[in-house]
């Protein structure tokens, strides 16, 4: 269901890998031109003024990005975009400047604020909002969080605003994207405010709109990959939990030394079993085909050479700190509220399991965080991609386990693309070369450059 790095339900996607591009870029005059220290110092200053005459923002810090001026900034959000008597919050975002008549890519990374540099920003030389998940981080009102406001229409509310503000300098075309849990945020932006961006590109969105049925995935083990790797995988796993009683005491030492505690999974007995769940998927989630050949022999390897390669190859602890308010936990609040989550059968390992209760993310979360999940607005948003969305890409990863479960584009100028033997990283640079080729000329007709 996650890992620490890239979580199963923590499906914050490679936060760095639409960052990696570097074909080619729209061109210098698109972006304006800035040479030498007067001259980007000027530009700052008069994006500054603008951006402090801007109703509800607040110019936290300025630097340099590139040469080009990068600011911290916070908007005045409601708590209740349906009652905002109930109190604001401040909401971190970040604005990379480049000119004001290049396009603007908007990203949301789904969780804390990362401002590193988007695909599609380099692609098209564009300035870059990078906006952080309501309560998330800093994004969060003083006193206690009402989780019940940590919605997907909460959060598009809040997308909305910051985009309306900052088209007030910012008139050119936008361009939503994000990966994984920040391409879903993309898609629920564009769903309930379809005119606010020109186009959305979303990379390894998961789409679970049917939480009760995830044959898909299962389908996905049963076939990702070769026989020989799925073999050898599912032997490792399995052993790890036959061999628990003496695996269990290296898992207790490591969480020791790292100050883990498991007061919300209710034991390290559950801790272990939930992370040793959790393995394969995180193996082909941040790792590749071409890992298969470490993946040690299950019937011959020492407890030791288990857990250590275990370790480095999708063995994850979840703890009370990392799945708490201050970490992961907002994402599985929404995952057990909204979106869904994996729910896989693992058949190799039923006579081995001593929890088959744990495997969903209230099992994650503290007792004032759990809820019931409802699966109306997962299926509606389905159903809205695939009937009226217009201008969306979704690019997928043939050996990712998010990307079983597809969002299914409409006919209205939208596109689905896999990257071969590509994992949750996948990029529109890792299409094959036709398609990579197709894909980026729809996104530059998209933003009006050439």
């Amino acid at each position: 269901m996650r890992t620490k790095v890239l979580p199963t339900l923590f499906c914050a996607g490679l936060i760095a890998a639409t960052s990696v591009l570097t074909g080619s870029g729209a061109t210098a005059a698109a972006a304006g031109t800035v040479t030498g220290p007067a001259a980007q110092a000027a530009l700052g200053d008069g994006i500054r003024a603008q951006l402090e005459r801007i109703t509800r923002v607040t110019v936290v810090s300025e630097t340099e990005k590139e040469g080009r001026p990068f600011f911290t900034l916070t908007f005045r959000q409601p708590v209740d975009h349906d009652n905002p008597r109930r109190g604001t919050f401040e909401q971190q975002f970040t604005l990379w400047h480049k000119a004001e008549t290049a396009p603007m890519v908007h990203y949301t990374g789904g969780y804390t604020l990362s401002s590193s540099t988007r695909e599609l920003t380099r692609l098209l030389d564009a300035n870059q909002v990078s906006v952080e998940h309501r309560f998330f981080a800093k994004s969060v009102a003083a006193g206690q969080i009402d989780w019940r406001k940590l919605t997907i229409q909460q959060q598009a509310a809040d997308e909305h605003n910051i985009v309306q503000a900052m088209k007030l300098i910012y008139r050119a075309k936008w361009l939503g994207t994000g990966a994984s849990k920040g391409g879903m945020t993309q898609v629920y932006h564009e769903r309930f405010y379809p005119q606010d961006l020109d186009a959305v590109v979303a990379y390894v969105a998961p789409n679970d709109a049917n939480n009760r049925d995830d044959h898909v995935y299962d389908r996905f083990f049963r076939t990702v990959g070769t026989a020989e790797c799925r073999t050898a995988l599912d032997a490792v796993q399995r052993e790890m939990l036959v061999r628990r009683k003496t695996i269990l005491p290296l898992f207790e030492a490591t969480s020791k030394e790292q100050g883990l505690t498991f007061q919300q999974l209710g034991s390290t007995d559950r801790a272990y079993e939930f992370s040793v769940l959790d393995q394969v998927w995180n193996f082909w989630q941040s790792g590749t085909h071409t890992d298969c050949p470490t993946v040690p022999d299950a019937r011959k390897a020492t407890d030791q050479e288990l857990y250590d390669w275990s370790l480095g190859h999708g063995l994850s602890i979840y703890s009370d700190a990392d799945a708490g308010p201050a970490g992961t936990g907002p994402y599985y609040r929404q995952a057990a509220a909204q979106l869904g989550w994996a729910d896989l059968r693992f058949p190799h390992l039923r006579d081995v399991r001593n929890h088959p209760d744990i495997y969903q993310p209230n099992s994650l979360l503290p007792a004032g965080m759990r809820t019931s999940y409802s699966g109306r607005d997962a299926k509606d948003v389905d159903r809205w991609v695939k009937t009226r969305g217009e201008r969306m890409m979704f690019v997928y990863g043939q050996n990712d386990p998010w990307s079983a479960e597809r969002y299914r584009p409409s006919k209205h100028d939208s596109h689905l693309y896999v990257a071969p033997n590509t994992n949750h990283g996948a990029l529109i640079s890792k299409l094959t070369p036709e398609q990579r080729a197709e894909a980026e000329a729809t996104v530059k007709r998209w933003a009006g450059v050439q």
